[in-house]
């Protein structure tokens, strides 16, 4: 196990591998994926809520959730790291869906988290079989960015995937990103019309996961959000970082909301703000709560070809130090992801 400090510094130590409890599964990892909050964690972002103890080891300050052999654990001082692939390796004993040799993709618990390993346990509830058409990659990829574009669409937004529901026009900002190009396929999946923001070099790629318009965040159309189409937009979801409520108002239809998927303390006190004076266009931030029955729903849309995940970037275990700076750097496509 590596432990890494505030400052980055890594240390080795040795732990064994776990047995799961009765409602999990063991598995050994052939695919991790980073997401933002991972680092945000190591660097206390989140203090004094989580974690509780410092430094925290993923599967040992708490729970003996996530561990590993062979001095391959990455354990940062505060890392969640939740989001995995790989194939089952043992079972508690009221396990019913799984079998050792099972290839699943799992999202392990939120606090604990601790997948940048060789083996974790995670439970039943939130592990699913990964078919042969989705690599351990592409699965890694999936969980938190995906659930949290799913809420963020479906539940604080009230599109329906299935596109029954009234079209909408929706904008995806950082679409590029690990959240957000999840978003621009969920929304065109509900028949939405979508304009997306990213870098000029991504427009492309964007294009290609369905947005119908695309706009350099660079340039003065992209800096004040306006669509090429003059369409007014009724849902926004809010990948970026640093655009003002000033700057997404005026781009607003009537009843238009910004969904924040990272709320910084200013989305905070303008969405209680809302809350008091009760505008019709508002700002809503969110925090996932995570459901199993949401992430099997998108293992499904994946198997089927209507959802995909875009790699950035695949680091081997004993160079994570590299995938975790490009994270922090904050311009990767799509998932990072780190291989055992």
């Amino acid at each position: 196990m590596v432990i890494v400090n505030e400052a980055g510094q890594t240390t080795h130590v040795e732990i064994p591998v776990p047995t799961p409890n009765k409602d999990e599964v063991l598995v050994k990892l052939e695919a991790i994926s980073l997401n933002p909050v991972d680092w945000k964690m190591q660097k206390g972002v989140f203090r004094p809520l989580l974690p509780m103890k410092f430094p925290f080891v993923p599967g040992k300050s708490l729970s003996p959730l996530v561990l590993s052999n062979c001095l391959k654990m990455i354990a940062f001082d505060e890392t969640i790291s939740t989001d995995v692939a790989g194939e089952v390796v043992e079972v508690g004993s009221d396990v019913q869906k799984f079998k050792a040799g099972d290839k699943v993709v799992a999202m392990l618990n939120q606090i604990n988290g601790g997948g940048l390993a060789e083996f974790a346990v995670a439970k039943e509830s939130f592990t699913f079989a990964r078919p042969p058409e989705i690599s351990a990659a592409e699965g890694a990829g999936l969980p938190l960015a995906g659930l949290t574009a799913h809420q963020a669409l479906t539940q604080s937004a009230g599109i329906k995937l299935d596109g029954s529901g009234q079209q909408k026009n929706v904008l995806v900002t950082a679409a590029s990103g690990g959240v957000g190009h999840y978003a621009v396929q969920l929304a065109k999946l509900a028949k939405s019309h979508v304009t997306a923001t990213c870098g000029a070099r991504n427009i492309e790629l964007v294009k290609s996961l369905g947005a119908n318009e695309v706009l350099d965040y660079k340039t003065p159309d992209g800096a004040t959000l306006k669509s090429p189409s003059g369409r007014k937009y009724d849902i926004v979801i809010h990948c970026a970082t640093v655009i003002p409520w000033s700057t997404f108002e005026p781009n607003l239809s009537e009843y238009g909301k910004v969904i924040d998927i990272t709320p910084p303390p200013t989305a905070m006190l303008t969405y209680y703000l809302h809350k008091l004076m009760f505008p019709k266009k508002q700002l809503v931030p969110i925090h996932l709560k995570a459901k199993g029955e949401n992430l099997n729903y998108l293992v499904k849309l994946m198997e089927e070809g209507r959802l995909k995940t875009v790699i950035d970037s695949k680091h081997p275990l004993s160079k994570v130090e590299d995938a975790w700076a490009k994270s922090i750097d904050g311009h990767a496509i799509g998932k990072i992801i780190v291989e055992p």
